[in-house]
């Protein structure tokens, strides 16, 4: 199931890679709009590359807090497009639901629910899809483990 959540994405992919994938404020993808990256299941503070500016650890579907692999860290547990609280898979615990480049509020699917709407690597605010509502943009192909600590870095952290 998982397989066909992350096909559905134009921006979300199956593989990983080695290369370094940014997140850009907005519209732009000037070097100084990099809100994170994403580097070997990292995601870091802007361009950094340091171990003290790692955001998150991304591992086994799971999202820990910093460079964390202890199960009491886990901020995010990812199972079939549904992003639980913590190490949970209780269905009260859904934070966000994300279905066909859409990201819904709980476990909801219902289009006024819709959080983001993802597209062109593009993430607009709400079911929009004008350039002014761009929250971010990603310049590469992420997982939806990597998307969810995106996710994570945008609403909580910056």
């Amino acid at each position: 199931m998982k397989h066909i959540i992350i096909a559905v994405f134009t921006l979300l992919s199956v593989g990983t890679s080695n290369s370094q994938t940014k997140v850009y404020s907005g519209n732009s993808n000037y070097s100084g709009d990099i809100i994170c990256n994403i580097k070997e299941s990292k995601l870091y503070k802007k361009n950094s590359n340091y171990s003290g500016d790692i955001i998150c650890n991304i591992s086994d579907n799971k999202i820990y807090n910093k460079n964390s692999s202890y199960s009491g860290d886990i901020l995010y547990s990812i199972s079939n497009g549904k992003i639980y609280k913590g190490n949970s898979n209780y269905s009260g615990d859904i934070i966000i639901n994300i279905k066909d480049g859409k990201v819904y509020n709980k476990n909801s699917s219902y289009s006024g629910d819709i959080i983001m709407n993802i597209k062109d690597g593009k993430v607009y605010k709400g079911n929009s899809n004008y350039s002014g509502d761009i929250l971010f943009t990603i310049n590469d192909f992420v997982t939806i483990e990597e998307f969810v600590a995106i996710y994570h870095t945008f609403k909580y952290v910056y």
